[in-house]
């Protein structure tokens, strides 16, 4: 079994290389759930949508998660004889409290409007995300924006269409969206959450501090949520910690799965 590679070294994650753990991670994982729709969408359409999205979502990620490794190892982070860690070993071989994305994405796939509201919620954030990150301090962090927003654009109009189309259409799929809105809607307060990664990012001019994009998030969100004949559920105070790496009990059977072979038969390809 190939072992878990470190990334604390003799501290904590360096600043710059969490912040874009948080948003590599958080494409990774949510990729790994849409990838679960494969073989199983309600029409064929969707299951080749929501499959493409996956993998524009693990494109994202193996651009972000490539540039961590290469930061961290300018912090002095690394794997053998100096080498920078690469986007499988940072994929594959970190242990469940070494990754940073939100606990929103690891939550089980559920149904299908449950899928098309999360997407919509992760889209809406992460195009403007991308967005103001076409103008990050990192060249490189900038031009895998410049690609990605596009991407995100596409999967924003596709969820919003479908939470339309489900919450002002029959009485059985409004019923469903306003479930997933009140299993989805207390996740909303991580997203935003400020601390000192972000604070630290936002002053470099890395990207922005994720707090920064609540208000756009939020003028969007209840944009397609009127739309839709639906209203998003009264704030609350609770703020999981995935960002933190303190994720939820669905997080470790997810891992195991995303894990396996890599874990099982070191450095196999495709």
């Amino acid at each position: 079994m190939q072992a878990s590679i470190q990334l604390r070294g003799a501290g904590s994650v360096p600043a710059d290389v969490n912040y874009l753990l948080r948003l590599g991670d958080t494409c990774l994982i949510l990729a790994q759930r849409l990838g679960e729709w494969c073989g199983h969408a309600p029409i064929l359409e969707e299951d080749i949508a929501l499959t493409n999205m996956a993998l524009d979502l693990v494109g994202q990620a193996r651009g972000v998660l490539t540039r961590a490794g290469q930061l961290a190892a300018q912090a002095g982070v690394s794997g053998a004889n100096g080498a920078a860690f690469d986007e499988d070993q940072l994929a594959f071989l970190r242990d469940e409290r070494d990754y940073f994305n939100l606990t929103l994405v690891e939550l089980p796939r559920g149904d299908f409007a449950f899928t098309v509201l999360r997407n919509c919620m992760v889209a809406t954030l992460l195009k403007q995300m991308w967005t103001r990150l076409t103008a990050s301090s990192d060249a490189e962090l900038a031009a895998i924006a410049a690609k990605a927003v596009k991407e995100a654009r596409y999967h924003q109009e596709h969820a919003a269409d479908w939470v339309v189309r489900l919450g002002d259409g029959t009485e059985e799929s409004q019923r469903r969206m306003v479930a997933a809105l009140d299993m989805l809607w207390p996740y909303v307060n991580e997203m935003f959450a400020a601390d000192a990664v972000d604070e630290a990012a936002s002053a470099s001019g890395l990207g922005p501090a994720w707090s920064e994009l609540r208000e756009g998030w939020e003028a969007e969100m209840h944009s397609i949520l009127q739309a839709a004949t639906l209203a998003a559920p009264a704030p609350g105070r609770f703020v999981p910690q995935g960002k933190q790496g303190r994720h939820s009990e669905h997080m470790g059977h997810l891992l195991a799965q995303m894990q396996h072979l890599q874990r099982a038969y070191p450095g196999g390809v495709w």
